[in-house]
């Protein structure tokens, strides 16, 4: 298998919409190379896409012991216990997202104030 052209194949899929073909392609990619970041964002991506949100979750949590500081894994992550109704939870990730970008994002923001009132009720 080439693993380039079935990642490309993949991305293909999940900027056409179907997520859920574009995680079928990526997982035994993962599988043989673990350690890639971009290929593990996409299939993250691809299973939070496809409502398949403990995969998600898993695959966000193993790039996160990779890198902590990856800012954009603490916000699918919050997103992705946001969709599982651990909002609580979801949200030091989130804020912990917004606190890592040096510069404002609306999506970040936006994520985070929804489940601050959501928490805060």
């Amino acid at each position: 298998m080439d693993l380039l052209q079935e990642y490309r194949r993949a991305e293909l899929f999940f900027e056409a919409g179907d997520p859920a073909y574009a995680a079928k392609l990526l997982e035994p990619i993962v599988a043989a190379e673990p350690g890639n970041t971009a290929v593990r964002q996409l299939l993250a991506r691809a299973y939070f896409g496809a409502a398949q949100l403990n995969r998600a979750e898993e695959q966000l949590r193993a790039m996160l012991v990779s890198d902590p500081s990856d800012h954009y894994a603490h916000h699918v992550l919050g997103r992705t216990l946001e969709r599982l109704g651990r909002p609580a939870e979801a949200l030091g990730h989130l804020r912990l997202a917004v606190a890592m970008r040096a510069e404002e994002n609306a999506e970040y923001s936006a994520a985070l104030r929804r489940v601050e009132n959501r928490v805060n009720r």
